[in-house]
Order: structure tokens, then C-alpha cells, then sequence
């Protein structure tokens, strides 16, 4: 019964996932805390889940030359490092998963907030991109390599810690940086990154962490592979927008409960 149940999980975040771009992490995540598995293991598990499931993406991305491997390369350059590092500071530090948990939780909490405030105010971001995009000579423009390889950073190490980040929060850095850049170019690119990234954290939590769970792991995709393609057919019947602001609500409730209580 419980086999059924995660994969008809899979089969739903999948779904989610099709029809929004959204759910890799911010949904899978909590709903296996949810279900009763440890933070750590549904943080590991759902690693190695999204590298897997978004691979796909990259081949699509690829094809269709909607991938900009600079900004991946720099990116990389900052998170795979800091996610290895991030990995063996855990492995290293504590004993036990049960020492880390309060982090694992916080940084869970932290990232589904900041993710959910920026699919809420996706919009509002977007215009304020096209009002100071005519200024080429701000600081983003003039630094900007030094400020993607910072992002990297910043998401190799919340990325580990949570699972979530790599999607829709790294898009909305990368729509900030990039104004001009084809909203699809900018998926892609994010969707290249978010690959290597989540692939090298899952690693790292099953390597030195133990932290995931292979029966888990293939209910999940059993599920959740042909939900996506489903859903990605569906999408361009149904409004997304509606659908982005009920998970975002949700994901905001979750993060807060995680972040602070």
C-alpha cells in the first residue's frame, strides 16, 4: 500500500511539475516529511529525484539552443564546489542526521519562502526588470560574472541543505541579471544548471550522509516520468497562472511553519 502511495505522490508532484515548472523540490520535500520520512532522507531522496527527472529537460533545452552554457559554467563553478563543501561539512561535523536536522529544517523553511514570494510576485518582478534594464551600466552589468559565480554559491549550499532553490528561485535571479534574455533561454539555462547541481548534492547526501532512500526513489519516478509529459501536454490548455499562485500560497504556508515553528 505504501508503494502505491508514493507513486501516485510521484505521479502528482509530476503533474504539478508539467503544468507549472514548480514542484521539484518545494513540493516533493514536504510532502515526504509528510509522509513520515526523516528531513534528511526526503531532502536526499528528492536530490537525486530532480537531477533525474530534469535531465530530460536539458536533451529538449539542447535541441532547441535554448541553453546558455557560460552563465551554467559560472553558476556551476560556484554551486558544485560549495554543495560538495556543504556535503563533508555535515559528514564531518556531526555524528549523527538527528544533530543537523535543526539546519536541514531552517534552510527548508528559508528557501520554500523565498521561493514562494517569487512565483507570487513573478509579474511584478518581470516589470520592474523592463523599467531598469535600460540602465547597461548598473552594477549587475559591470560585475556580473562575480555575481553569478556568488549565486552559485548561495545555491550549492541552500540547495543541499533543503532540496529546493534550483528551480523557480535561481529563474528569478537569473530574469534580474539577464533582462534581455528569451524567457525561454532563461529556463533552459536554469534547467542546465539545476541538473549537475542537484545531481552533485544528492551524491553528496549518499555518499558521505546516507541519506537516500532507492526504493523511495523509484516509486517516485515510476510515477512521476509520464506525469510530467502528461502534464506538459495539458499546460497549454490550462491557466498556469491560477495554478502557480495556489502552490505558491501553499509553499508559503509550509515555509513558515518550517522556518519558524
Amino acid at each position: 500500500m505504501d508503494l502505491i502511495l508514493y507513486i501516485a505522490s510521484g505521479a502528482a508532484v509530476g503533474l504539478a511539475i508539467g503544468l507549472t515548472g514548480v514542484g521539484g523540490g518545494s513540493l516533493m520535500t514536504p510532502l515526504l516529511i509528510l509522509f513520515g520520512f526523516p528531513y534528511n532522507v526526503a531532502i536526499g531522496t528528492d536530490l537525486l529525484y530532480a537531477a533525474i527527472t530534469k535531465a530530460g529537460g536539458v536533451v529538449s533545452h539542447q535541441k532547441q539552443k535554448t541553453i546558455q552554457w557560460r552563465t551554467v559554467r559560472m553558476l556551476a563553478l560556484g554551486s558544485v564546489p560549495a554543495s560538495v563543501i556543504t556535503a563533508l561539512f555535515l559528514s564531518q561535523v556531526f555524528n549523527d542526521s538527528t544533530e543537523y536536522e535543526g539546519i536541514l529544517t531552517r534552510s527548508l523553511g528559508v528557501m520554500l519562502v523565498l521561493t514562494a514570494t517569487v512565483i507570487l510576485l513573478n509579474g511584478r518582478l518581470r516589470q520592474t526588470v523592463k523599467i531598469t534594464s535600460e540602465s547597461s551600466n548598473g552594477f549587475f552589468a559591470r560585475h556580473n560574472d562575480a555575481v553569478i559565480f556568488l549565486v552559485g554559491i548561495f545555491l550549492g549550499i541552500f540547495v543541499t541543505l533543503s532540496s529546493v532553490g534550483a528551480g523557480a528561485f535561481c529563474a528569478a535571479v537569473l530574469m534580474v541579471l539577464y533582462p534581455h534574455m528569451p524567457a525561454l533561454k532563461i529556463v533552459g539555462t536554469d534547467i542546465a544548471h539545476a541538473v549537475p547541481l542537484t545531481l552533485v548534492a544528492g551524491l553528496g547526501h549518499l555518499i558521505w550522509l546516507g541519506n537516500v532512500d532507492f526504493m523511495l526513489l523509484g516509486c517516485l519516478l515510476i510515477g512521476s516520468l509520464p506525469a510530467i509529459h502528461l502534464g506538459t501536454r495539458l499546460a497549454r490548455r490550462i491557466p498556469s497562472n491560477i495554478l502557480q499562485t495556489a502552490i505558491a500560497t501553499l509553499l508559503l504556508g509550509m515555509g513558515v511553519k518550517f522556518a519558524v515553528f
